[in-house]
């Protein structure tokens, strides 16, 4: 081992990030930077793969000049990045096409096929899921329908951090986590024919890389990407992580029975478990290591509202966002000091701009809206909304187990009155931790591992320097948000006829509502 140091790759939906951490999880060091998103062609969200390498190996410059060292100083590199979509090499192990991001909605009609001739449920026994639009195996599908010669082409299938790690060492593969989002069978835990046959995908099953566990050294850093980084050659690089289970890893959260909720692009909810799981409202995937599962529970439909909001208020204001959650903040705070929810009724929102947990397409919207509520009005009904989304989902989750602890993160979940809206609302004790960059740290710490710097996961979490803190529901607010909630479920199970016409011009026409004339007063009997 010829350094001290460890280095997480966060490469997200918007944002590269480089974190330099000691073993026991304090930050040194970070480098960041935007990566663009290719939104060009409707309902297609890609981004350039070799663009994406050049800024996150920037990225990785920048942290070793923030944290004052030298390239041989790290121990080992790990690396996640935004889990599902597809990233594709030819033959000859160069980028075909851009990589698709899990925002993409081009596979649509694909997954609504699949549904209607109900190919989605029989896959699911041996998946743990049923397949997204954004899943790996709808995107190749589409691309076998729509691109065949691309299809043709295909040499390897995997995933972002996939293609971040083959940059830094030349080694093709994947790991457990990642390969179970599209191509592996539930119980074995290993690649599945199976699921390819059904999907009418057998054709790429020569594609699919070497599949490793995740705290496995899946290589070195290689002469050139130790050019362009200014890491050392031979720096071990793990496996890595999904998105998902290295933010759950950041936050210490790694017992069967530990639940991780993240307020991110995406409302992310999951549970590990000892045995595997499957249900209609949550996908089974792998856990970091063989033999524990993590049941997940997601929908884009989270914080990304609140920075819609932030945007739409003051355009090009970056400090718009911090003010308005200061504002609702206060009010939040203010309420619950006085007893009092608010100076007046908030509307509801249903946080669903990007998408939401039902499988017939929805809209976002706000509910009882007046002339006197203010920006800060809407931001705190936005809160609310994009919480109960989570509740919606972690009261799914619960099928699968009893919950040992619950961990929140992003969000703003690091201010205390974030942090005790999510207990009162989800009525369950909740802790939060200091750690500013969960998903690196996870990484990070499965280059502790293949490094040789920690024996285990388990011994590096046990490692990490962290003080959660804890918030208990106070049983006054929690009944007044489950009355709430109650209605936040109700108006959408009203709306949800009406979404298809809203989004559709198609199916405008549907349903049939009787309206009186315009001008005309509705009889009352």
């Amino acid at each position: 081992m010829s350094g001290h140091y460890l280095l997480g790759i966060d490469c997200g939906s918007s944002t590269a990030k480089s974190v330099i951490f000691t073993p026991d999880g304090r930050i040194e060091g970070v480098g960041q930077a935007r990566v663009a998103q290719i939104t060009t062609t409707p309902h297609h969200v890609e981004r350039d793969m070799a663009a994406t390498w050049e800024i996150v190996a920037g990225t990785v410059r920048a942290a070793l000049a923030d944290a004052g060292i030298e390239g041989s100083a790290i121990a080992g590199v790990g690396v996640t990045a935004h889990g599902d979509g597809l990233f594709l090499l030819d033959r000859s192990g160069q980028p075909l096409g851009h990589g698709i991001m899990s925002l993409d909605s081009r596979a649509r009609q694909i997954h609504e096929s699949w549904r209607d001739t109900g190919l989605l449920d029989r896959v699911m026994p041996c998946s743990g899921q049923r397949p997204y639009p954004y899943s790996a195996t709808a995107l190749l599908a589409w691309i076998r329908d729509h691109e065949p010669a691309r299809y043709d082409a295909i040499g390897t299938a995997f995933f972002a951090k996939d293609w971040i790690r083959l940059c830094l060492t030349g080694e093709i593969a994947t790991d457990l986590t990642e390969a179970s989002t599209a191509f592996t069978d539930v119980h074995s835990q290993e690649y599945s024919r199976e699921i390819l046959d059904m999907l009418g995908l057998d054709g790429i099953a020569h594609a699919l890389p070497d599949l490793l566990d995740s705290c496995a050294q899946a290589g070195g850093v290689s002469a050139e990407a130790a050019r362009l980084t200014g890491l050392a050659v031979g720096t071990p690089v793990s496996a890595g992580l999904h998105d998902v289970t290295a933010a759950a890893v950041g936050l210490g959260q790694i017992r069967a029975g530990d639940m991780t909720v993240t307020a991110g692009t995406f409302s992310i909810n999951e549970v590990l478990r000892d045995r595997p799981v499957t249900g209609r409202t949550w996908s089974c995937r792998a856990g970091y290591r063989r033999g524990l599962w993590n049941c997940m529970a997601i929908s884009p439909a989270s914080a990304s509202n609140l920075e819609w909001m932030a945007g739409l208020t003051a355009p090009g204001d970056p400090d718009c966002a911090a003010r308005l959650i200061d504002g609702a903040i206060a009010r939040f705070s203010g309420a619950r000091f006085s007893g009092e929810r608010s100076r007046h009724v908030l509307p509801l929102y249903h946080p669903y701009l990007f998408g939401s947990p039902f499988e017939a397409p929805a809209t976002a919207s706000f509910l009882g809206l007046q002339s006197w509520h203010d920006p800060i009005d809407l931001f705190q009904a936005m809160i609310e909304g994009t919480i109960f989304n989570h509740r919606q989902h972690v009261e799914d989750l619960l099928q699968t187990g009893p919950v040992l602890r619950l961990g929140i993160s992003g969000g703003g979940s690091r201010r205390p009155e974030i942090g005790q809206l999510f207990a009162d609302i989800l009525g369950r004790p909740v802790m939060t931790s200091p750690v500013r960059e969960a998903g690196a740290l996870g990484a990070a710490l499965t280059a502790g591992v293949a490094s040789g710097v920690h024996a285990s996961l388990e011994s590096a979490v046990a490692a990490l320097d962290i003080e959660p803190r804890q918030f208990t529901p106070a049983p006054r607010m929690t009944c007044f948000h489950d009355r709430q909630y109650a209605r936040y479920r109700a108006v959408a199970e009203a709306l949800a006829p009406f979404w298809p016409g809203l989004i559709d011009a198609s199916q405008v026409d549907t349903p049939q509502i009787d309206m009186p004339p315009v001008g005309v007063s509705p009889v009352v009997a």
